[in-house]
């Protein structure tokens, strides 16, 4: 079942031209050419998001400055989608690689009742505090039960979930996969050493929310945005196994893994495509609903 979840406005296309700009020197912004050869500063939220904003790359923006124009802003567009091409399959497709882009996904999500047993809450409130953390949505489910909602945004997907260094070695196993049966992983990005975990904010809310969990009178829930929809099912990455087993491990603990899928279009428009992706946190071991299983076995 696909319908709408959000619309973005005015939608502007360009290619990264330089990130950081050679304008602005923060890794926020990148210089970016428009259709029509004018170069604009963008906003980069996800900065060069392992490529997909990086030099070279097609991108989609929206421009904040437009609904107000007495606003004084750096950047004149901001980058929330990219285009991805597979030449070798002849595909493209639209991606979702602004980290915002994933709480109002997750919030209209929550209006429209396709989180997995999360419908019909009674209220939630945005940006909540609690213990050391902001959370991105607290609230109340529908059996009067509080909850705990944090979003982590999914652009990342391959046939492999592997260091870059070591893709090299799985060519054979690339070119037998079809276009839509890649592993969407989280997280991913620069680290300065391969020990370091890739977010020390992401772990830190993952361990925050297993103490939660464990206190049994609040829901504490992770949900990962895959906003893109040539996955077929998603894992907590392998280039960071602290992260990994702390997913695992508070799991176990009570806290209820769960994703959204969606598709993104040219158009800035944002369709939903599931809430029953397969979700692997360790050796391949999947958490699936009881439809799922239904359908599996």
């Amino acid at each position: 079942m696909s319908f709408l979840l959000l619309q973005l406005d005015s939608i502007f296309q360009g290619e990264v031209i330089k990130r950081p700009s050679k304008h602005c020197k923060t890794p926020y912004v990148a210089d970016v050419q428009l259709e029509n050869g004018e170069e604009i500063l963008g906003h980069s939220l996800s900065l060069g998001c392992c490529g997909l904003a990086d030099k070279g790359s097609s991108v989609l923006m929206t421009c904040p400055t437009s609904s107000n124009p007495n606003k004084k802003a750096v950047c004149s567009h901001r980058i929330d989608l990219s285009l991805y091409n597979d030449l070798e399959r002849g595909e493209e497709i639209v991606i979702g690689i602004n980290p915002k882009l994933g709480e109002n996904i997750a919030e209209e999500a929550l209006k429209q009742t396709c989180i997995r047993n999360l419908i019909n809450v009674q209220s939630y409130t945005r940006e909540v505090k609690i213990i050391n953390s902001r959370f991105d949505f607290a609230g109340i489910d529908e059996n009067g039960k509080p909850f705990i909602l944090e979003i982590k945004n999914v652009p990342l997907a391959d046939y492999v979930d592997v260091p870059k260094k070591e893709r090299k070695n799985y060519i054979d196993e690339i070119k037998n996969k079809q276009f839509n049966e890649k592993i969407a992983y989280f997280p991913d990005g620069y680290r300065k050493n391969s020990t370091d975990v890739v977010s020390p904010r992401a772990l830190k809310h993952i361990q925050e929310l297993e103490y939660i969990a464990k206190k049994r009178t609040v829901r504490a829930i992770l949900c990962f945005v895959i906003q893109r929809s040539d996955a077929k099912q998603f894992q907590t990455s392998n280039v960071d196994l602290i992260y990994k087993d702390a997913v695992k491990q508070a799991y176990q603990n009570g806290v209820e893994i769960k994703t959204i899928q969606v598709d993104w279009n040219k158009q800035g428009q944002c369709h939903f495509i599931r809430n029953d992706l397969p979700i692997s946190l360790k050796n391949g071991e999947f958490i699936y609903t009881l439809e799922d299983l239904k359908r599996r076995f």
